[in-house]
């Protein structure tokens, strides 16, 4: 007989981002052979949509179905297990906007999430008398006590999300002390929004570990406190096969009108307090603003050099998305402009041609 811990992990319908929640199974099958566990092994599983803000107390049951499974890298024969949430007749719930997406493995997307490690809501690294730090500049990729805090946490989350198959492609300390950033790559957009909220999931777990907080607030440090910090994003570098391999100027200016054309809409889904963010310092375009410059790290949408050496072919970076955005927001966005570049010039030039006629 064997015994499996299985986390159930959901997102819950608290607005304007919702919150991570997860409760343990034990999954007793006597027929259960071997290391793999497949989603077909795994029931479905009710629980109190009352206290989650996803149902009434005199109809509070929710349900929870399994969509993804991953190795559970702190326990031993532990998984973790993403579900959607379901309503008691099996349809979607209305916070659940994973089930409106589809994967196209086309879409290919890279996340640099930006957080920040607190404790009693003060960064690690800052004075405990309530002063501030000295100004920013040592402490981006920074090494030694003096300029860098927190890494144990950063190493033992960066092996956890490796240890759970996930792409997990880079870490490094970022430009204010106690902030921190590692970048993740996946292909599909769901399936890399999935990737994002698990990596964030053990990012808690970790932190539990040491006492700390994870803050995902988009500018814990505010312009008016009097010391001068960088807020936390969570830039998305995108491309599809057109902009892989074939690319070109126009191609990609294309993209960034689209974009442009979208700029509020996009705006409204990309975190809750990112106008306190995006102020047009500190590495941003101002939010009222929409621009986009080949290695423009102040602008909307960066061009990389990169990309634009090798033919304008590669991928553009979004740096609008605070850090407590919601990955299915950013990629479903995304990937609605990437689908409508095709007819994005024809449909601009009927419209030049029939104000011309009028």
């Amino acid at each position: 007989m064997k015994q499996i811990k299985l986390e159930y992990i959901w997102l819950d319908g608290y607005t304007p981002e919702p919150n991570l929640r997860s409760k343990t199974k034990i999954l007793v099958d006597e027929e259960f052979i071997g290391d793999q566990l497949d989603l077909h092994h795994l029931p479905k599983w009710s629980f109190d949509g009352s206290s989650t803000k996803q149902a009434e107390g005199s109809k509070s049951d929710c349900a929870l179905n399994p969509v993804r499974i991953y190795p559970d890298p702190l326990r031993k024969n532990g998984y973790l297990v993403l579900c959607e949430v379901l309503n008691p007749d099996d349809t979607p719930h209305v916070s659940n906007k994973r089930s409106l997406m589809n994967n196209n493995i086309d879409y290919w997307f890279g996340f640099e999430q930006e957080y920040f490690l607190t404790e009693n809501g003060i960064p690690l690294g800052f004075p405990k008398d309530g002063t501030f730090p000295k100004e920013q500049g040592e402490f981006y990729c920074a090494i030694g006590n003096e300029n860098v805090d927190g890494r144990k946490i950063v190493e033992e989350h960066l092996d956890a999300c490796l240890m759970a198959g996930m792409s997990i492609s880079g870490v490094n300390a970022e430009v204010c002390i106690g902030q921190w950033e590692y970048q993740l790559f996946g292909k599909g957009q769901q399936s890399v929004a999935d990737d994002l909220w698990i990596s964030r999931y053990l990012l808690y777990r970790v932190a539990e570990l040491y006492g700390v907080d994870i803050c995902l607030h988009p500018k814990p440090i505010e312009d008016n406190s009097g010391y001068d910090a960088n807020g936390s994003g969570m830039h998305v570098n995108f491309s599809d096969s057109e902009l892989r391999n074939i690319g070109g100027k126009p191609l990609v200016k294309e993209i960034c009108e689209i974009l442009k054309d979208r700029h509020q809409l996009h705006i409204d889904h990309y975190g809750s307090d990112n106008d306190k963010r995006l102020s047009g310092k500190f590495e941003t375009q101002h939010i009222s603003k929409f621009s986009y410059g080949v290695s423009d790290r102040g602008a909307s949408v960066r061009v990389p050099i990169s990309t634009a050496k090798n033919g304008w072919k590669g991928y553009l970076e979004d740096r609008r998305p605070g850090s407590n955005a919601d990955p299915y927001d950013i990629t479903r966005l995304i990937s609605e402009v990437l689908k409508k570049k095709s007819n994005y010039t024809i449909n601009k030039s009927k419209s030049s041609m029939q104000n011309i006629l009028v």
